[in-house]
């Protein structure tokens, strides 16, 4: 395995001349607003000073996890993996998004070192914006130069005394002001378990970069490898990543903009219903006037609900765009400034947040609209004797209103189809005229609550809903009807299920004698014989009823239920079928 000599992604690339590389958000600490000072990455990709942190107040919940925090960072990154046990969990809130930060072992500390930060402090330093340098070897004197083989910030007198060493004689220093065109002047990363050695490799098996120490210890049987070589790989999976989160970004712009022009839209409606409402009731004396104030009170309302609808909407987009612009600028910065050992840190923390902000579900359309309007010519019933007019409509169903009606309503036949219509209104009682309301009904037997019977609604579109259910057994059942899960008028209601109409099994007709043919043991179930022993009726005979009857029960109604009952003591010659 040989190292790769190439310069370290972006490391030594210039920016154009006048092009500002930093701004407060990424140099300055949210909470203390000075030049970042150890400045930390939270999983959000949000950047906070050390001693910020330390200051917010912790909070614990019980969580099961091993002894290997899910928090990637340097200080806990030798820790031995442990078994999982009940522990409390220390967390703190991001002081920019409020997100759970949950803390590793090792406390604010162990979190991640942004070294893109302090890269963009040192930058803004140098260009006069932020505090002056100070020597990295006397920590007193102003830096002058800086020694580009240590990449040591040097004052006058530590750059002289840095040239007169024999180890140092040969190092190149550069003017500070030389530097102020350079993206990337950071310190060498050093290891955390071997300060004296820089993280140069990159483990594959553990995911994390390491220094030759490391490869020879703790990482001896691992796959490693120079992080120059396999930086290409791991920011091709960051850039895919990036690629599924920006196109919500702009989605979630195009939701917000939406919900600006339907708010206009609903201001401007609103305004024009009040108007058109004081100018329909300036005409009228006092019972005109209470009017008028019920109708914009109920215009206040619905302006209410509707408005809070959308800026509840409006504030949960708004935070999620704000945690992907988040995400998306840090990453983008990172893959464009940060060098390939700064990506290969920060990789894990920045993948986890991306794909957590790519599984958010959200709806980019506003969930209210702005149809309200006045209808000035509808009567509005009676105020104080007197009838008034205007309505405001926002054509939403009133289950109160809502009104049942149909032959089937309290009565049904087992194992036969009964239906019943819903007319849905709105709360001034008009048919609403549309359908696509969410209409859900339940048939229940009175004595098995836990069988009830399937049921169909038909969306008839016009305000109008057919529905229909087929009992199996007789019974008392009881009918649930609801719209937006409240009951409609004359909800719930009990039907009684009779049995099956029986169908006759004789024949309808005139008399026993026409109907068979003349037989003489053919009978009917009126009753009649004739002379000659013929068991059956005749017309003008004893017994015949005078008019066409069924021969198996005796009924006159040809679409009457039968009410015969087969018997031992029946006779068995009821004619039961036409012979002719």
């Amino acid at each position: 395995m040989s190292e790769n000599r190439k310069p370290l992604l972006g490391f030594v690339s210039k920016v154009p001349s006048g092009t500002a590389l930093g701004n407060s958000g990424k140099t300055h600490c949210p909470l203390c607003m000075g030049l970042f000072k150890a400045p930390r990455l939270l999983p959000c990709l949000h950047t906070v000073c050390t001693t910020c942190l330390e200051q917010l107040e912790p909070f614990s919940v019980m969580d099961m996890r091993g002894g290997d925090s899910d928090t990637s960072s340097e200080g806990s990154i030798f820790q031995e993996l442990k078994p999982c046990s009940l522990q409390p969990q220390i967390s703190i809130l991001c002081p920019v998004c409020d997100a759970q930060v949950d803390l590793p072992m090792g406390g604010v500390k162990a979190l991640t070192i942004d070294h893109l930060a302090m890269n963009d402090v040192m930058l803004e330093s140098l260009r006069g914006e932020g505090q002056g340098l100070v020597c990295d070897l006397c920590s007193d004197r102003e830096v002058e130069k800086r020694c580009q083989t240590c990449k040591a910030n040097l004052c006058h007198f530590c750059c002289q005394a840095h040239r007169r060493q024999r180890k140092t004689t040969h190092h190149t220093m550069v003017d500070l002001k030389d530097l102020k065109g350079y993206s990337q002047i950071g310190k060498p990363i050093l290891c955390p378990a071997h300060p004296a050695e820089e993280l140069r490799l990159f483990c594959e098996l553990c995911d994390r970069p390491v220094c030759r120490d490391c490869v020879v210890g703790e990482h001896r049987e691992h796959p490693c490898d120079f992080t120059s070589n396999v930086i290409h790989k791991h920011g091709d999976s960051v850039r895919e990543l990036l690629k599924g989160t920006q196109p919500h970004v702009e989605a979630l712009e195009e939701a917000l903009d939406q919900i600006k022009r339907i708010n206009s839209a609903l201001q401007e409606r609103v305004e024009a219903v009040a108007a058109d409402v004081r100018t329909f009731s300036e005409g009228y004396i006092k019972a005109i006037k209470e009017h008028r104030d019920k109708l914009l009170k109920q215009l206040e309302d619905i302006r209410v609900h509707k408005e809070n609808s959308l800026q509840l909407q409006k504030a949960q987009l708004e935070q999620l765009l704000a945690d992907m612009r988040t995400g998306v600028e840090f990453t983008e910065h990172l893959l464009t400034s940060g060098s390939d050992l700064e990506i290969l840190i920060t990789k894990g923390v920045v993948v986890d947040r991306l794909r957590k902000l790519n599984e958010v579900e959200y709806s980019a359309r506003p969930k209210v609209n702005d149809k309200i309007c006045f209808s000035p010519k509808e009567k509005a019933g009676l105020c104080h004797g007197y009838e008034v007019y205007g309505t405001i409509n926002t054509k939403e169903v009133d289950p109160a209103k809502c009104v049942l009606q149909g032959e089937d309503l309290h009565k049904a036949r087992e194992k036969q189809t009964a239906s019943f219509t819903l007319l849905c209104k709105d709360a001034m009682g008009e048919s609403m005229g549309r359908g696509g309301d969410n209409v859900q009904v339940a048939v229940v037997p009175k004595d098995k609550k836990d069988s009830p019977v399937r049921t169909m609604v038909q969306d008839n579109k016009d305000g109008t809903y057919c529905v229909s259910y087929t009992p199996k057994e007789p019974g008392i059942y009881t009918v649930w009807v609801c719209i937006k899960e409240q009951h409609v008028q004359g909800s719930p209601f009990t039907v009684t299920v009779r049995r099956k109409h029986r169908l006759h099994t004789g024949i309808f007709h005139c008399c026993t004698f026409c109907s068979s043919g003349g037989q003489k043991t053919a009978r009917c179930a009126c009753g009649g014989t004739m002379p000659g022993g013929y068991l059956g009726c005749g017309h003008g005979h004893k017994g015949h009823p005078g008019r066409p009857h069924w021969s198996c029960c005796g009924k006159f109604n040809e679409k009457s239920e039968c009410t015969w009952v087969g018997g031992q003591s029946t006779p068995r010659s009821l004619l039961r079928t036409v012979a002719l």
